[in-house]
């Protein structure tokens, strides 16, 4: 079940994967499947109730899971709104780093290090994030997370239900949230 904003587990930090087994497999692929089912690009384990630092994620080459995840390098910075699985219908602009470099392993334990931009270097940060136990609404100025706090308060009386606070999605990723 996918776990969503005010669940307190989304607050916490992940512990480290220390075994590499069948049941680690098993909760890959069940986040893949919730991932795919909730139309996101990305899933950390906390966002379906486990404290364990790993993301399932799909870009469109395919499903893949990182363990242990650690950013090593980043540069430049790219502004995008966001959207998150666990805050639904809100989106909101935030400004990250435009490359990141990042490190961890696979399912197999083998060491795997690459680099992101744009999308995909979005995608790393935020779901490194969510295993540091941050809300994409931390990354936002005092007064602009009030502002949208106030609109998601305001969306939960609203028969429209949307909390959309000067949001589009680009069309590159085909409406998915990270």
């Amino acid at each position: 079940m996918l776990r969503t904003f005010g669940d307190p587990v989304l607050r916490q930090r992940a512990a480290e994967v220390e075994e590499l087994d069948g049941d680690l497999a098993r909760l890959a692929e069940t986040m893949v499947a919730t991932m795919y089912e909730a139309i996101g690009l990305g899933l950390a384990a906390p966002q379906v109730g486990v404290l364990k630092r790993m993301y399932t994620y799909d870009v469109g080459d395919g499903p893949a899971v990182l363990v242990n995840p650690q950013i090593v390098d980043s540069h430049g910075e790219w502004t995008y709104d966001e959207g998150c699985l666990s805050i639904p219908d809100v989106h909101v602009e935030i400004v990250r780093p435009k490359v990141v470099t990042v490190q961890g392993i696979d399912l197999d334990g083998k060491e795997v290090v690459f680099e992101g931009d744009e999308l995909m270097g979005r995608l790393i940060q935020h779901e490194i994030d969510h295993l540091d136990g941050v809300l994409m609404l931390d990354r936002l100025e005092a007064d602009q997370r009030k502002a949208v706090l106030r609109e998601m308060r305001r969306a939960q009386f609203d028969d429209a239900g949307a909390a959309r606070v000067g949001a589009r999605l680009d069309a590159g990723d085909n409406g998915r949230r990270l």
